[in-house]
């Protein structure tokens, strides 16, 4: 029997009601039993400023230790200006320093953008995908997740109702998994 993977998930929106923090929590519910996806919170986390590690503000330690102790990082993000937005860049940074001492380092990643317009977050995943280069973090190739005309995909409670974005997010989900098993083998 394998074991299961701590999956630390970063949701690159702020706001109470995202469609990014519900394709997290979708995600979350159609994995196997292997993956145990958390949320990481990163909307109270200061603003990186190398001064602060003299005396490391609490929100950082947890951001640090969380993402340390899991086995993956699944991040959900839509597009700001083309690029992720400052929370997500600034949970990154705090989480990358200090320098030789990443968290994120050598982890397996995966990336979902997402987007109430056609594009799908399609710049912010990829300028998101240059970060976690310099990172050291090998991120799932295939199958890439944009989804797009995300608004209409959920119903008043927050349940994703398109049978063919739920399919493809389980397709996604399970290629995570099998990503994780052969980086972390």
């Amino acid at each position: 029997m394998q074991t299961a993977h701590k999956v630390a998930v970063l949701v690159g929106s702020l706001r109470k009601g995202s469609i990014s923090r519900k394709i997290a929590q979708t995600l979350a519910v159609l994995a196997s039993d292997r993956l145990k996806l958390e949320i990481v919170e990163i909307g109270d986390l200061p603003h990186y400023n190398p001064d602060l590690e003299e005396s490391v503000p609490p929100a950082w330690a947890a951001l640090r230790r969380e993402v340390a102790e899991s086995d993956a990082v699944l991040f959900v993000t839509p597009e700001y200006n083309r690029s992720v937005p400052g929370a997500l860049k600034n949970a990154i940074d705090v989480g990358s320093r200090p320098y030789g001492k990443s968290a994120f380092a050598g982890k397996p990643a995966a990336i979902v953008s997402v987007s109430p317009g056609a594009l799908a977050a399609f710049g912010a995943n990829h300028h998101l995908r240059q970060s976690l280069v310099f990172l050291d973090m090998p991120v799932l190739q295939q199958p890439e997740a944009y989804i797009g005309g995300a608004g209409a995909l959920f119903d008043a409670s927050g349940h994703l109702t398109n049978d063919g974005t739920k399919e493809f997010l389980r397709k996604f989900i399970k290629s995570f998994e099998a990503w994780i098993d052969r980086i972390r083998a």
